[in-house]
């Protein structure tokens, strides 16, 4: 994981797209954002290119045509590093006032809390 690279809010839309289509073409990623986003052909281009710079999207290893792309990082490692990120700058580092804070202001749903307890009764203090 140390090696995912750090994706903007931008970017992570574009990642999105190709976590959820890969192997996807580069007009159908222009496509959706257009779509969803109302960006221009440019920008997305432009979101794709530091992306591939970035090593967090390359060719479709299958030989075909260059123009289709997957994720060379997971959603899971990215989600991990970006979680580590918002800990550190909102909750100093500390993760439990981050899940407190998170328990008591979010509307948890059985099945979630049933997780929680689970995953809690699991752990040795």
């Amino acid at each position: 994981m140390s090696g995912t690279p750090k994706i903007s809010d931008a970017e992570w839309e574009v990642m999105n797209v190709v976590w959820q289509r890969a192997p996807v073409s580069s007009s159908d990623i222009v496509e959706a954002l257009s779509v969803r986003r109302k960006w221009t052909s440019r920008t997305i281009r432009t979101l794709m290119d530091r992306l591939i710079r970035k090593k967090a999207i390359g060719p479709h290893p299958d030989g075909g045509r260059p123009s289709l792309y997957r994720a060379l990082v997971s959603r899971e490692d990215c989600v991990r590093r970006e979680s580590r990120s918002f800990m550190e700058r909102v909750f100093g580092g500390d993760s439990d006032p981050m899940l407190v804070h998170f328990v008591e202001n979010t509307r948890l749903s059985a099945e979630t809390i049933a997780r929680l307890r689970k995953i809690l009764n699991g752990r040795k203090p």
